[in-house]
């Protein structure tokens, strides 16, 4: 929401929240999902691979990590061609230690690109705890390594992210350079279906789910008197009936063909 179309993000292999909030198509999205031509990637691409080059969305990505590279090359892109645009990537707890993380964001501080580099910190990078894989406590730390400003956010605030996020898009587009954002979270469940990662702790589970960045926002938008349990049930009926309607897009829509096979495989002129 701090962002313009024009803005790039870049994801990480569970990005249909940051591909809905750049302005996604839910129905392209779900018929993505459920493998149907009218998906985002003609039902090929599958979960991982959601991108809406019109909207900025430069792509979901499969690799750990994949996405940082891009967000400062579409960051370089925006200050070689003299925009004010930026580049925002997602990417999480794991993904900070890969190794195009530190280069990416070297870089970016040193050429001062118009990049947001935002790490979706929820505690476990599929199942190796945060805290066993890093010696600092934050993340956010790094920043000033790299000569950058970084922050500490609490990622179940959805207002204080916002806020956290205009600042950094005013540094960037004002030619100031990157920021390093940590958004401190949880994931309730597992990794994947197919992959159990160790038992946590039950009082850590519990804690955290009382945390809940909905019931906080619901509570914060009440307390200012901008909605109250009425119009927060128009707004769930409203969501819920548009992801039914995805639903039924995707069953609707036929499943690719088999003389579909080879195309979109290359860019034009190979």
């Amino acid at each position: 929401f701090a962002l313009r179309t024009e803005d790039y993000i870049t994801s990480n292999h569970r990005g249909h929240g940051h591909a809905l909030a750049k302005g996604a198509d839910m129905n392209r999205m779900m018929a993505e999902l459920l493998g149907r031509q009218t998906g985002y990637c003609k039902g090929k691409g599958g979960s991982m691979h959601i991108a809406d080059l019109d909207l900025g969305m430069l792509g979901c990505n499969g690799i750990v990590g994949g996405g940082i590279g891009i967000t400062a090359g579409a960051a370089l892109s925006a200050k070689l061609r003299g925009t004010d645009q930026v580049s925002v990537g997602f990417f999480g707890d794991g993904a900070a230690n890969t190794g195009i993380a530190h280069e990416a964001m070297n870089l970016a501080a040193a050429w001062q690109l118009p990049a947001i580099f935002i790490c979706e910190n929820n505690q476990y990078a599929l199942s190796m705890p945060h805290a066993k894989a890093v010696a600092a406590p934050d993340i956010a730390s790094r920043a000033v390594g790299y000569g950058m400003p970084g922050e500490v956010v609490d990622g179940n605030d959805a207002l204080a992210v916002r806020a956290a996020t205009r600042r950094a898009v005013l540094h960037a587009r004002q030619g100031r350079g990157p920021t390093l954002l940590e958004c401190k979270t949880y994931r309730w469940l597992q990794h994947s279906l197919r992959v159990k990662g160790p038992d946590r702790p039950a009082d850590e589970e519990a804690a955290w789910k009382a945390r809940c960045p909905i019931a906080h926002l619901r509570e914060q938008l009440a307390s200012e008197r901008l909605l109250d349990d009425a119009g927060f049930a128009v707004v769930e009926l409203a969501a819920a009936k548009e992801v039914e309607g995805s639903v039924a897009f995707a069953l609707a829509s036929p499943e690719p063909t088999l003389d579909e096979i080879e195309t979109d495989i290359y860019a034009g002129g190979f």
